[in-house]
């Protein structure tokens, strides 16, 4: 199993998912300009990202692997089995990689401000203590009621540079603008999901970000979408938000599933 993360995370966001799956050699880096790979450099891009993939299995000797993808890296995953089928047997989607249409005249910086909220305010903030960085994340509305872990807190701290008082998220800005552009406004990219050569599940959340009532993807969202035209198997995970499908209890046991059924 290959996994590409969300566009403000890093590998460490899928340590619960892979201790779910002890049998699976599970495979989860840092996608460029993110944790340990912040220095890669450019280009960043979504199709950047899925010939990382592909570099990462050459670099392990694998010849082939089943590919997941959360959030951002749900679409990094679907631009990789369309451009590398060959390397993959089949595709797990969480919470992303499924395209929605931008007004005209949006503004992208505003945009990921008021979507993705704390994770874009972290990259302009100097933080002084481990502390600091770390409270936004311990009182962020999706990880309430017992969903704020250890594994979400190492999760977070692996985002964080430098040295205290000065310490920094790891992530490049301008890698965040130019993945955020090219999943938002490149049809190769937008399209993949419905060009899937393998194998797929997409998995949707119930909550938002923030822990909205309304996900990332409402019911009338994924309908329009018509998957299942496409050969996508569609599948609701009620009681989760955008980050618990991944890092909460309810989520990884869904996740956990259908890697198995795909193996």
């Amino acid at each position: 199993m290959i996994a590409a993360h969300g566009i403000t995370a890093n590998g460490l966001a899928w340590a619960p998912v892979a201790e779910a799956l002890p049998e699976v050699d599970f495979v989860a880096p840092d996608l460029r300009g993110r944790g340990r790979s912040r220095d890669v450099g450019g280009p960043y891009s979504i199709g950047a990202h899925a010939d990382d993939l592909i570099r990462t299995l050459d670099h392990l000797g694998v010849e082939r692997a089943t590919l997941m993808g959360h959030s951002m890296g749900g679409w990094v995953a679907a631009v990789a089995a369309v451009r590398y089928p060959e390397r993959f047997s089949g595709v797990v989607l969480v919470d992303g990689g499924l395209g929605f249409p931008l007004h005209a005249g949006t503004d992208l910086n505003e945009l990921l401000d008021n979507l993705l909220g704390p994770a874009m305010a972290k990259l302009r903030t100097v933080f002084a203590s481990r502390d600091e960085f770390l409270k936004p994340w311990r009182t962020h509305p999706s990880f309430q009621d017992g969903g704020y872990t250890a594994e979400v807190e190492a999760y977070q701290l692996r985002d964080l540079v430098g040295t205290e008082p000065e310490l920094r998220s790891a992530c490049v800005l301008d890698a965040i603008r130019g993945d955020a552009a090219d999943q938002l406004q490149n049809p190769d990219v937008v399209g993949a999901i419905h060009r899937l050569p393998l194998p797929a599940t997409f998995f949707y959340a119930e909550r938002g970000l923030l822990n909205e009532p309304v996900g990332l993807y409402s019911p009338e969202v994924v309908a329009a979408a018509k998957l299942a035209d496409a050969g996508v198997d569609v599948r609701f995970v009620p009681g989760t938000n955008h980050y618990s499908i991944l890092l909460g209890d309810r989520g990884i046991a869904a996740v956990a599933e259908a890697v198995r059924a795909l193996l």
